[in-house]
């Protein structure tokens, strides 16, 4: 390429390395090869890798190469500045600059904004001890792993996933975790009660002690972490404390550069912010009023503004929200409304003993939820009845609740 032709395409910057950022790269790189002049610039100081793989890696299942995605070389190959290590101060909009670090500034004609999210610190007396950690990213994970010696006692704050992902980690590691949640089932925003006494099973059964309804008053020691205390004055010996208790999207940045902002930042369908050049993608951007913490809507997101910026009709129109993962080993899928509000009618199924719940949601004959713990084979049909809003026809129950005939589930694979 020589610096003619480099000089006609438009530069556009992405501020932000991580699963998102890729995924949009991939994707405008696989429709328009070579036709922006594009520069990626990551705070963290290795490429984009799989978060999705932190509590395995905590746990010693994989290293850190296995997390990753993509290799230096494919972001040569497709004429990609990758910068890493070294997070953006400032965006000027008006002459259209980035400023990383303290000196170095890259011009831009269009930037994305791929900065995703911070973990939330609950604002407790003693949560700047040392020892006390967030788990989010590669050095969470090596802070924790420096502090989980051996016969060292650890407590997790948080029943959501992630909180029960570093819990499972750290009971890989042989170390004594205990998880504390403040609502009265883990992941609420998930399962229903039955789910949840399910998961909290496997949980216990990995070795992790579970403590539900437990609200933290302080954390104390002297020089570091020693001890937890509950509001009810239960005193929990420690020497790491691992606050997972959710996400908040990153947004100084675009606050800074007076951008708008709600609780992130504010996109349009087509992801552009209230700067026509500026746009955001994934934990950061808030889309309709809604800030998703989800893989699955940001890379939507990346798809739309992809095509967008090489001028196809493109919109994003939402995400119907559902979950499907595994939990300390345990398939879960989650989609539309957990409990079952009032004139609904809910069909179970539950075998505690194989481990298996299934729950469908059904709303003037209409699937609106459905939660499946141990057999989640049927959740592409849910997802899709719950995010059309037909009528289920009269095999649908049956078949979504048992399986289709030639796909129904031995036994065996119910207690895998």
């Amino acid at each position: 390429m020589d610096a003619s032709s480099a000089q006609t395409k438009e530069r556009l910057v992405v501020v932000g390395n991580g699963m998102v950022s890729l995924r949009f790269l991939e994707r405008l790189t696989e429709r328009a090869p070579g036709r922006f002049d594009v520069t990626v610039v990551g705070a963290e100081p290795v490429a984009a890798y799989n978060r999705v793989l932190l509590s395995s890696l905590l746990g010693g299942e994989v290293d850190e190469a296995a997390c990753g995605f993509r290799g230096l070389d494919w972001y040569a190959e497709h004429g990609i500045r990758l910068i890493t290590g070294a997070p953006v101060t400032t965006i000027d909009r008006e002459n259209g600059l980035v400023v990383v670090g303290e000196t170095h500034v890259l011009p831009f004609d269009r930037l994305v904004l791929a900065v995703g999210s911070l973990p939330i610190r609950l604002p407790l007396p003693g949560a700047d001890l040392p020892g006390v950690v967030t788990f989010r990213d590669f050095a969470d994970v090596a802070a924790i792993r420096a502090a989980a010696v051996e016969h060292a006692r650890a407590i997790v704050i948080g029943g959501g996933l992630l909180g029960l992902e570093a819990a499972v980690g750290l009971a890989r590691l042989g170390v004594d975790t205990t998880l504390l949640h403040v609502m009265d089932r883990v992941m609420e925003r998930q399962l229903d009660h039955n789910a949840a006494r399910l998961v909290k099973a496997a949980m216990e059964a990995r070795g992790v002690k579970m403590l539900l309804s437990a609200n933290t008053a302080c954390i104390e020691g002297d020089g570091r972490v020693e001890r937890l205390v509950l509001k009810d004055g239960t005193v929990l010996p420690a020497d790491l404390v691992v606050m997972s208790v959710g996400i908040k999207p990153s947004t100084a940045l675009a606050q800074e550069c007076g951008l708008e902002i709600g609780r992130g930042i504010k996109v349009d369908d087509r992801m552009t912010t209230s700067d026509p050049n500026i746009f955001a993608l994934g934990e950061c951007a808030e889309h309709r009023g809604i800030a998703y913490g989800l893989v699955e809507p940001a890379y939507e997101q990346a798809d739309v503004l992809s095509r967008h910026l090489i001028g196809e009709e493109a919109a994003y129109c939402g995400t119907s929200l559902a979950t499907s993962l595994k939990v300390s080993g345990l398939p879960v899928f989650s989609a539309g409304v957990v409990d079952t509000p009032d004139g609904a009618e809910a069909v179970v199924l539950h075998d505690a003993a194989a481990g298996l719940y299934r729950k469908l949601t059904i709303e003037d004959g209409r699937l609106t939820g459905a939660l499946f713990v141990g057999d989640i084979s049927e959740q592409a049909r849910c997802k899709e009845l719950i995010r059309t809003g037909v009528a289920l026809a009269a095999e649908d129950r049956d078949d979504l609740m048992f399986g289709t005939p030639a796909a129904t589930p031995t036994k065996t694979s119910l207690a895998a």
